[in-house]
């Protein structure tokens, strides 16, 4: 239940408006609740909407908040009825870009809730997203990369790229909402119902399957922690 966040931390940063400015740092973070204490999708949404208002009116630094979801799909104005569930399972659609994809137990997800510098550059922001997660990502020895054409974060195996994180955003207010989903240790058996991400030629994969050990979505949120407040702006 999302009334059990269960941690609030802070980050100080010098001059935290030069790193609002010219950086995209985070120094809040809220974590709605891992293993054992899956998030409903539908409270994770309340809690980002709120969040969400309070940064836009500056009363609130930018948060990020991590979490693990119950299991659901949910599609992005992109989504075709093609791409949907083959069998018939209930879909939340949402406000966010892209197409439709599952979260989960076993997945990370983090709703990074920004101000934006001017000029707001979107592809810069999903590029410095994409950068965090290698980053975090390399700190349990595997190698990942940027596929062109495409959002998220890959891995290269013998039979071509798999996606190992994906990537969705909104841009309201100046603010970003949504956000990112590493699949750490979760089931893939969801993903053969849908067309992920609308991408028909690609398949997806986990850290733990990559690496041949456990990666828990709570152990993935501590690096990527450390990698929001140390990772400044990249190019597009």
């Amino acid at each position: 239940m999302l009334g059990q966040i269960v941690s609030v931390r802070r980050v100080c940063l010098k001059n935290v408006e030069r790193y609002k400015t010219y950086n995209y740092l985070v120094p809040e973070f809220t974590i709605a609740g891992l293993d054992p204490h899956f998030v409903d999708y539908n409270d994770a949404w309340k809690l980002q909407r709120s969040i969400h208002s309070e940064v836009a009116a500056r009363v609130r630094p930018d948060t990020v908040i991590l979490l693990e979801h119950s299991s659901v799909f949910t599609a992005g104005k992109r989504t075709e009825d093609s791409e949907r569930p083959t069998d018939g399972t209930p879909v939340v659609d949402v406000d966010r870009g892209g197409k439709i994809t599952w979260h989960g137990p076993g997945q990370l997800v983090g709703y990074p809730i920004m101000v934006l510098p001017d000029p707001i550059d979107v592809v810069g922001y999903v590029r410095w997203l994409e950068q965090v997660l290698i980053e975090a990502i390399a700190e349990f020895g595997l190698e990942t990369e940027r596929v062109a054409g495409r959002s998220g974060v890959w891995a290269k195996t013998e039979t071509g790229f798999e996606k190992v994180a994906a990537i969705g955003i909104r841009v309201s207010e100046h603010t970003t909402m949504h956000g990112f989903a590493l699949n750490c240790n979760n089931s893939l058996d969801p993903y053969d119902t849908i067309v992920a991400c609308g991408i028909r030629d690609a398949k997806t994969t986990t850290l733990t399957k990559l690496l041949g050990k456990t990666v828990t979505p709570a152990m993935a949120a501590e690096v990527i922690q450390k990698k929001l407040t140390t990772i400044g702006k990249v190019a597009a």
